[in-house]
């Protein structure tokens, strides 16, 4: 960043990374500009304040964020506890986003629309690397502004945009006209968004530990609504991968969360359609009618879609990126995350290095650095961001050295295009915390941020 270095980092999304970014650039004494598309920081866990992560504290605060917060006085919650995303935010991210420190250069709903290098496209080579960049951002006044900064980290997670119901990668025939009785990811069925569950037939769609949380709510749900039917449809054969190594999940709660799930659909309270991938929706006068690739048909009155999340690359497409053409996450870093090779717990630490792409001091981190893997782990989007600081302030030595501690957390998803439980979000709104989106070590957790929510 040396040709930039009396300008301010973007920082794109102010969930748990976007967050932690700010505080690792603070204590290298560089300048953040945080913008945060929703109307506080966290906007996307806010979507999911009602799940239980499956990581305890310790694996879901960041060190720099510490120690900038315990500079006010804050103290930390009991590091075994596990916390529900409210409590995350409210014990932990909305405090740090109001230290003057952060408050002072964090913009609230300023939506970004792209990232390019100041007069120049994509195409053009000359002086790059050496030309700072520009982002477009729409803020809450209504107004479009460019702002010109010297390196971008972007933490913006992939919440705001699930996979589609589809076998292909492509919206299920119908799946737009039926987006009236499609929820959202991790929706609320015991609070918020209780009356549109109770006493209807839902399907939930997927075999990630979103579906696996949605699906339990929904069983506690019909103690009470005891006309409320229950219906659950998986593209695999089998269902064994949700429910987890149980006792022997290193995230306890995690296996407790499978063990209950198998529990259900032994009773019958859950009705379980394995090789169902989902051909197309029919918008009916009363209902959805889902239909099967091979013929099979479910009727619903509401779908919940746990199909897992994919990043927002159309603001990036003026950019020099290096991605993984399966997982689309940085080159380098996609054979380590596959998932269909690795867990949360396998994936091996790693930082800037990794994380580089061709356009000089860019970086995505957090959930959406991880592209359509459901891999994630928030402590794993913080040692990204502490080595990607480091190296945007010219310590190459302490941008190398990556270290993390991880808890073994077996398998984190096993249909096509689900995910962990992270959401994030998707920021996400979060694999290993709580929305799919997001663990958070969420969404497991903070996808994923399910973060999103970054």
């Amino acid at each position: 960043m040396d040709s930039a270095k009396n300008l301010p980092v973007a920082v794109i999304g102010a969930g748990p990374v976007g967050l932690a970014a700010a505080a690792h650039l603070l204590e290298r004494g560089l300048e953040p500009l945080v913008f945060e598309a929703g109307p506080t920081a966290a906007s996307a866990i806010a979507q999911w304040r009602h799940i239980r992560l499956f990581s305890p504290w310790r694996f879901n605060v960041d060190a720099a964020a510490v120690r900038l917060l315990e500079s006010t006085g804050w103290k930390m919650p009991r590091p075994t506890a596990l916390p529900y995303g409210g409590e995350l935010i409210d014990s932990y991210l909305a405090p740090l986003a109001a230290v003057p420190a952060i408050s002072s250069r964090l913009e609230t709903g300023a939506r970004l629309l792209a990232v390019t290098r100041l007069g120049m496209d994509k195409t053009h080579t000359k002086n790059r690397d050496n030309t700072p960049f520009v982002i477009r951002v729409r803020h809450s006044d209504g107004e479009t502004r460019d702002h010109t900064v010297g390196a971008v980290i972007d933490a913006s997670g992939t919440w705001s945009r699930r996979n589609p119901l589809g076998t292909s990668g492509l919206p299920a025939m119908g799946e737009d006209d039926a987006a009236g009785r499609i929820s959202p990811p991790l929706p609320d069925v015991l609070g918020r968004d209780r009356a549109s569950f109770a006493n209807r037939r839902i399907l939930v769609v997927g075999a990630g530990h979103s579906a696996a949380n949605t699906l339990i709510s929904l069983a506690d749900l019909a103690k009470d609504e005891p006309d409320t039917k229950i219906l659950w449809a998986v593209r695999g054969d089998s269902a064994e991968k949700v429910y987890g190594g149980g006792d022997a999940d290193g995230l306890p709660a995690r296996g407790q969360l499978g063990a209950r799930l198998r529990r259900l659909v032994g009773a019958g309270s859950i009705e379980l359609h394995t090789g169902f991938g989902i051909a197309s929706l029919k918008a009916l006068d009363s209902h959805l009618s889902v239909e099967a690739v091979d013929g099979r048909t479910i009727d619903a009155d509401v779908v919940v879609p746990c199909t897992g999340f994919r990043p927002d690359l159309d603001i990036l497409r003026e950019l020099r990126l290096n991605l993984d053409p399966a997982v689309e996450a940085p080159v380098e870093l996609g054979p380590l995350i596959d998932p269909e090779f690795h867990s949360c717990g396998t994936v091996p630490p790693h930082g800037a290095r990794l994380l580089a792409h061709p356009e000089k001091d860019f970086y995505i981190v957090g959930m959406k650095s991880y592209g359509r893997a459901p891999t994630f782990l928030l402590a794993t989007g913080y040692e990204q961001v502490r080595s990607v600081a480091a190296a945007l302030a010219g310590d190459a030595e302490a941008a190398d050295t990556v270290q993390l501690e991880l808890p073994e957390t077996g398998v984190c998803s096993t249909d096509g295009g689900s995910s962990c439980e992270v959401p994030a979000a998707a920021e996400a709104d979060s694999c290993c915390s709580v929305p799919e989106t997001v663990s958070l070590g969420f969404p497991t957790g903070l996808s994923h941020g399910r973060s999103g929510l970054a």
